[in-house]
């Protein structure tokens, strides 16, 4: 493994160390869509001291203990998209109804006293309108496309030409769904419990934060980690 360090991306820190994520997730660090940025360049945007937060990362691989963490940068391509699909995209399948039934009673209920909450139930529902096609894309093309590199020992002809085109159109999703997210987090202040929150309104805040780092992490483990491993597997089977 690469020596790890601040000028190392935020998206191989986490690649190589999966428990490094929950430092940046506590920072508020992106390293799924903003992975390919520098710890030291992401420490400067969010006026962080880079020294300490590169302490913080280092305590984080003392403590873990051989890290129990799945080390997919090492696994097989069809195991991550198996892992994917069966944990990532099942949890978006029962998780993204039930946000869209809670958003719309806390609305109801709180939008007179509260009136950011109707943007929150737009961007919620063109976030959710993004995943679930984008899914079907990933499930239906991109995933079987990888399998099939893997499983092949010469190059395969697609349809789409080089396995980087769907990849391109999948990271640019990512980027609104990456986007979408922050603007969930702004409008909600952090996911902060309003001193009138009923427990549909706490359920709601709480589901969203869940969301953010699920999809944190599924955003991660693709575009750091399954895409780039796909398109250098493609180039060296060519």
């Amino acid at each position: 493994m690469a020596q790890l360090d601040v000028n190392t991306k935020v998206g191989e820190w986490v690649a190589q160390h999966p428990r490094t994520s929950r430092v940046f997730e506590k920072l508020h660090i992106d390293y799924c869509c903003g992975g390919g940025t520098s710890v030291e360049q992401a420490c400067w945007d969010r006026k962080l001291d880079p020294r300490a937060v590169l302490t913080g990362l280092q305590q984080a691989l003392e403590s873990a203990g051989g890290d129990p963490d799945q080390n997919w940068a090492a696994a097989p391509l069809a195991e991550l998209c198996d892992h994917i699909e069966r944990t990532h995209h099942a949890y978006l399948r029962s998780e993204l109804p039930r946000l869209t039934e809670m958003v719309s009673k806390v609305i109801s209920a709180h939008g007179a006293s509260h009136p950011e909450l109707p943007e929150l139930g737009q961007v919620f529902a063109e976030l959710r309108a993004e995943l679930e096609p984008h899914m079907l894309k990933e499930e239906h093309v991109l995933f079987p496309a990888i399998r099939r590199i893997e499983q092949t020992a010469a190059g395969v002809n697609f349809p789409f030409g080089t396995i980087a085109n769907p990849i391109r159109a999948m990271e640019d999703e990512h980027g609104r769904a990456g986007n979408a997210l922050v603007r969930i987090r702004e409008l909600t202040r952090s996911f902060a419990v309003p001193d009138d929150a009923c427990n549909t309104y706490r359920a709601m805040l709480d589901a969203l934060r869940d969301l953010e780092t699920d999809l944190h992490q599924h955003i991660h483990k693709e575009n750091n980690i399954l895409f780039p491993r796909a398109i250098e597997l493609e180039r060296l089977r060519a």
